[in-house]
């Protein structure tokens, strides 16, 4: 295989990726699958594919496969050292895998989120609940569709749970205690982009009756503190949960496209929501792993890995040119 011509997807979920596959087999582009969790590579050299288009997962711990996960910003961070062009970089990456990082950026744009308190240890968490509104939520700040993310209703059964030590923090002991944000409408939104600009948008109807999570991932999980069970875009009309497709306010899609520059992010979601109390667009969840909504013609009106896949073509373009390869197409 000509590495030269091919673009690298380097990825962990087994499943994710189906339709991306399908789509570059349509077109007859070459590209090699890399797999995320068994890798290696030569701190002196450079693999020169055309493309490393970077889909690796924050939530591969939930598969036992953490070890990726810092591994990835490592290997990200050497190959835009070596020139090669990666689609969702080192800076997309470090964002897609930290929420606190996601907040910080969020305030220093002047964007709106759910009032929320950083900790680093269990018993820190009573203490930022104080400070909050309850009902809180505490989420891992690595988390991924809706990994570890608990409710809870008063500072008695917060402190009860973190005496029974069921508190999970993740894998780099940090997490968010936030406000449970009640939500207008009852669904979320979340903004598809593409090369740093819109792309579609989607509504989303968590069901509560199956999963009593804060709204805050697409793919929500049990509330359980420990459980692992996921559901996401790709599989949604199967699992029985409800989308559809809208289109935001001219705002909503200028804060979006805001937030995407300033993370790097190529090809991402971010979502929000709008607070039932006052009428505001909450932003909370900035994710560099978009997988595309499934039935998406029927949804959204396009297929979207089409439009992916010719942003791919014309990076591979820029990047046979003598001043076209950076580090992000929205930076």
């Amino acid at each position: 295989m000509n590495k030269e011509k091919t673009i690298a997807v380097f990825y962990e979920h087994p499943n994710w990726f189906r339709a991306l596959f399908a789509a570059l087999d349509r077109r007859e582009i070459a590209y090699e699958r890399i797999d995320a969790a068994n890798h290696s590579f030569n701190p002196k050299q450079a693999e020169d594919y055309a493309l490393f288009f970077n889909r690796m997962s924050a939530s591969a711990y939930l598969r036992d496969n953490g070890n990726a996960i810092f591994y990835t910003r490592y290997l990200l961070e050497h190959l835009e050292n070596k020139g090669v062009r990666v689609i969702n970089g080192a800076d997309a990456f470090a964002v897609e895998t930290s929420k606190a990082l996601q907040l910080s950026m969020l305030d220093s744009l002047g964007i709106k989120f759910p009032e929320t308190r950083l900790i680093n240890s269990p018993g820190k968490a009573v203490a930022a609940a104080k400070e909050l509104e309850f009902p809180i939520v505490v989420k891992p700040n690595i988390g991924g569709r809706g990994a570890g993310i608990v409710r809870f209703h008063s500072i008695e059964e917060l402190q009860q749970v973190i005496e029974n030590g069921q508190i999970d923090l993740g894998i780099d002991g940090t997490a968010q205690v936030q406000e449970f944000v009640p939500k207008r409408g009852e669904h979320i939104n979340r903004v598809e982009t593409l090369g740093g600009k819109f792309l579609y948008a989607l509504k989303i109807y968590p069901s509560e009756e199956n999963f009593n999570l804060c709204p805050a991932e697409v793919c929500l999980t049990e509330n359980m503190p420990s459980a692992a069970t996921e559901i996401c875009l790709i599989d949604a009309p199967k699992k029985g949960l409800r989308i559809e497709g809208f289109q935001p306010p001219a705002e909503i899609i200028e804060t979006v496209e805001r937030i995407v520059r300033e993370a790097k992010i190529d090809v991402g979601g971010v979502e929000y929501l709008i607070d039932e109390r006052t009428g505001e667009a909450l932003f909370y969840d900035i994710n560099a792993l978009s997988n595309f909504v499934a039935d998406a013609v029927n949804i959204v009106g396009f297929d979207p890995h089409e439009r992916l896949i010719d942003f791919l073509e014309k990076e591979i373009e820029l990047c046979a040119t003598d001043t076209g390869c950076r580090s992000s197409a929205v930076g």
